[in-house]
């Protein structure tokens, strides 16, 4: 089955028009960096989700497991990171093997809209930001909810838009961020269709991080996150993986979306909770 539109269509990082998105740099770099709304969004998510030692938690779209492993040490969880990019998922793996929830979580390379795994296997799913941007939202949802045990918890953390852009701009953005933002009553019907009820939604588009650093802008420079060294060393692995043509489109639409968005607030963080309703599929 094709995805919904050609909007959702997800792109590899070396096939996206322009080059490397803001993601795929700050995932080039040595240091990992946390997922927008930091430590203290997902510390919110262990307590909405009461999370134990007893809990199994899926993280989809994980990236280098910064937010499974921050949940193994915190909460003592244990569960599976997935996402889509081999890369990535070593890079996990390695920082896995080497934190103090050594494992506890282990990560894997799959199709995001497609997961590995048995109906109803883990009791919290995290559908983290790079989710619409890789997979259709639609179907992704429905197998974030496919894979969470009958009253088991499902949370998206995503990228909201909170103005009007023309389709133009929306695409620089995306193009630029990595990710593909929607509208908050889009996530939720979403989830609703896919048997999620109780939706809890939290705002965190001020909360500082080192994606957005306080005093930051709504969209926060390159410059603003790493500091020249660390940049210089992020352009030379990108230029090896993309090009110098991918470097300079990517350096070019930032530039762009600087000059389009500077003051403008468009963007919002949403971190959204409900509960998995049983079905006949998974009703106990």
């Amino acid at each position: 089955m094709a995805p919904s539109s050609p909007e959702q269509v997800p792109l590899p990082p070396s096939a996206r028009p322009g080059g490397p998105s803001m993601l795929d740099l700050v995932r080039l770099s040595r240091d990992v960096v946390f997922p927008p709304g930091g430590e203290d969004l997902y510390r919110q998510i262990g307590r909405l989700t009461e999370l134990t030692a007893d809990t199994e938690v899926l993280d989809v779209a994980c990236g280098r497991g910064t937010t499974g492993l921050f949940l193994a040490e915190s909460f003592g969880v244990s569960g599976v990171g997935v996402d889509h990019d081999p890369v990535l998922v070593q890079q996990a793996e390695r920082r896995g093997r080497e934190s103090r929830a050594a494992g506890r979580f282990t990560f894997e390379t799959a199709s995001l809209d497609d997961l590995p795994f048995k109906d109803a296997s883990f009791d919290v799913v995290i559908g983290e930001i790079g989710l619409a941007a890789l997979a259709d939202p639609a179907r992704a949802v429905a197998e974030l909810a496919r894979v969470t045990r009958p009253y088991g918890c499902v949370v998206l953390v995503q990228l909201i838009w909170t103005g009007n852009v023309d389709p133009n701009r929306r695409e620089i953005l995306v193009r630029h961020l990595g990710a593909r933002p929607m509208i908050l009553v889009e996530w939720k019907q979403l989830l609703r269709d896919a048997g999620v009820v109780e939706l809890v939604v939290e705002d965190w588009s001020d909360s500082p991080s080192p994606f957005r650093p306080s005093g930051a802008g709504p969209f926060p420079d390159f410059s603003e996150i790493f500091t020249l060294r660390e940049r210089l060393a992020i352009l030379r692995r990108a230029y090896r993986r993309w090009g110098w043509g991918g470097v300079k489109g990517a350096v070019i639409r930032e530039r762009e979306v600087h000059r389009l968005l500077t003051r403008e607030r468009v963007l919002g963080l949403s971190m959204i909770k409900g509960t998995r309703w049983p079905t006949d599929r998974t009703a106990p």
